[in-house]
């Protein structure tokens, strides 16, 4: 992972402090949200990384409403990679930045056909050399489809991040998933990122977060300090 920026630290908590603070937030959501995982329907691993690209500024249920004819037409890396610019961008039209999304689903499919035989790398810092692949992207991936823990820090994940303390007021992805790593067992890094985004659609949204009925409002400073109903 590269170095991140500096940050100012979260508060005057210790680490170990945070680290028994995280502790405490994920035993309470682990239970709040059993059945927490990666939302996105796919068949393949290479579905996957279209499905993910497809969601960047839009939500799951969109996507999964577009990828299954999507995935019945193109199938597969070969498929997408023989398809026009204009025919996938009228496939994924209504998932929004549709024109990005397909040249760089067709940048990806071709890559993969030169130099990986149409199969995504399994190492995270090769896929986040990969046309449209970030770091959240490729962590997903590794997390989801090669069983190695990865922190997915998207929108939900960050808003959380820092309303809960962990971090202060940075929306840096890479600074905040390399402080979450330090806050949280490895084994705990897949799920807690699928347990950030269940809490932040169900409760800690972005305009009207529900501290009345949030079960963490207890080890949330942002409820302490400015509680909403």
């Amino acid at each position: 992972m590269k170095p991140a920026k500096t940050r100012k630290p979260a508060g005057k908590a210790s680490r170990t402090a945070l680290r028994r603070r995280a502790d405490e937030v994920w035993k309470i959501l682990e239970k709040v949200y059993p059945e927490a995982k990666c939302a996105l329907a796919f068949g393949t691993p290479f579905q996957l990384a279209v499905a993910t690209m497809l969601s960047a500024q839009c939500t799951d249920k969109r996507v999964n409403l577009v990828t299954p004819e999507l995935f019945r037409r193109y199938p597969d890396a070969e498929a997408f990679a023989a398809a026009s610019q204009e025919e996938i961008e009228q496939a994924i039209h209504s998932v929004g930045f549709f024109r990005n999304k397909a040249r760089n689903i067709r940048a990806l499919a071709a890559v993969l056909l030169e130099n990986y035989g149409g199969e995504l790398p399994r190492d995270l810092e090769t896929l986040v050399s990969l046309p449209g692949i970030g770091r959240k992207t490729a962590n997903l991936l590794v997390s989801t489809l090669f069983d190695t823990p990865g922190l997915v820090v998207d929108t939900h994940f960050i808003r959380l991040a820092n309303r809960l303390g962990f971090v202060e007021a940075t929306r840096d992805p890479v600074f905040i998933e390399r402080a979450m790593a330090e806050l949280l067992p490895r084994d705990r890094w897949t799920l807690w990122g699928h347990l950030m985004i269940s809490h932040g659609r169900a409760v800690c949204s972005a305009r009207s977060p529900a501290c009345d009925r949030c079960p963490v409002a207890h080890l949330c400073p942002s409820a302490h300090e400015n509680p909403r109903p």
